[in-house]
């Protein structure tokens, strides 16, 4: 997981949480539509740093190799 990864993945944690906390959901249906809202937030910001750099965001790396490696170097 790539520093750009981890930053779209908390995008779209806030933004569904914002999103929530207007919405305010009460069904199974409506948390599933905030939750998509949410990460598309963070798809269009996906796409357009692809878009931008020419390069894919998404790396082979996973979340806890990232995590380790932030703890080792800093």
């Amino acid at each position: 997981m790539s520093n750009i990864e981890w930053v779209l993945n908390m995008l779209a944690e806030a933004s569904t949480t914002e999103i929530s906390k207007k919405q305010q959901p009460q069904s199974l249906d409506e948390n599933k539509s905030v939750a998509q809202k949410g990460g598309n937030a963070a798809k269009q910001a996906r796409l357009e740093i692809e878009k931008q750099t020419g390069e894919s965001v998404v790396s082979r790396q996973n979340s806890l190799a990232f995590i380790t490696s932030k703890k080792t170097s800093g």
